[in-house]
């Protein structure tokens, strides 16, 4: 996987390697592909892992703390020399074991992506844009809640934007999705360099675009060969799919 990265031109001088198994996660889909059931979480190399921030790369101006226990992404953080975009994501394993921890984290992010289930569990609500604005009332100035086949919300102090998800006649695995529609956004966030309502917009389109190709194979298979005019022309279609004149 490393190896294919680099491939893809991905910076990964900042990679950690430590002896031992990595962190590993199972779980299934009971008919529903919106809602996996988690049978195992197993830390391994996490449970010891102290992150350290190559000093190259402490000057970033986007920063994404991925999916892991709250403490360290804070450490992740503290070592930056406070960039202008801090995104973060989390999962059950942290909103149950960590909750203080998890909402001392997201007091200190800009920008919170996260799924339906995990901001209505975070918040103790079953109303999806009451949990939205309970987690907002903790520091993030925008929360990005994912909604499986039902695409994205996202919400400000000021605005919600929804987008469906792209229509798809066969899914293959969903696990990773999350990932790539976080990694598209994020990603699209920073080519722009620019970060305002219009861009947010945008990136929650290409975090979405993202997501559509992933679920349709197995692990990384159709990252592969994907191209960029493949990821443009679907953009394309989000826009037309999503647009509709004045009444």
């Amino acid at each position: 996987h490393v190896a294919f990265l680099q491939r893809k031109g991905i910076d990964t001088s900042g990679l950690q390697r430590q002896k031992g198994r990595t962190f590993r996660w199972s779980g299934e889909y009971a008919g529903d592909l919106n809602r996996a059931t988690t049978i195992e979480t197993h830390l391994n190399v996490f449970a010891d892992f102290a992150p350290v921030v190559r000093e190259e790369h402490r000057r970033s101006e986007m920063l994404f703390l991925a999916n892991i226990d709250p403490d360290l992404q804070r450490l992740v953080l503290e070592q930056m020399e406070r960039p202008r975009l801090v995104g973060c994501d989390t999962m059950n394993y942290w909103i149950e074991r960590t909750p203080e921890a998890l909402r001392r984290t997201l007091s200190m992010v800009d920008l919170v992506i996260i799924n339906d289930s995990e901001v209505r569990q975070l918040a103790h609500e079953r109303n999806l844009f009451k949990a939205a604005r309970a987690v907002l009332a903790w520091g993030p100035q925008t929360l990005v809640i994912k909604r499986g086949e039902y695409g994205a919300i996202m919400i400000t102090p000021r605005a919600v934007f929804a987008v469906p998800a792209y229509p798809l006649s066969e899914v293959v695995d969903p696990t990773g999705a999350g990932d790539s529609f976080a990694g598209g956004l994020m990603g699209y966030l920073s080519a722009r360099g620019t970060v305002n309502e219009a861009t947010l917009r945008q990136s929650v389109v290409f975090g979405s675009v993202m997501a559509s190709f992933d679920v349709t194979d197995f692990g990384p298979g159709r990252r592969g060969d994907l191209t960029f005019t493949e990821i443009e022309a679907r953009y394309r279609e989000f826009r037309k799919m999503t647009e509709f004149g004045d009444l």
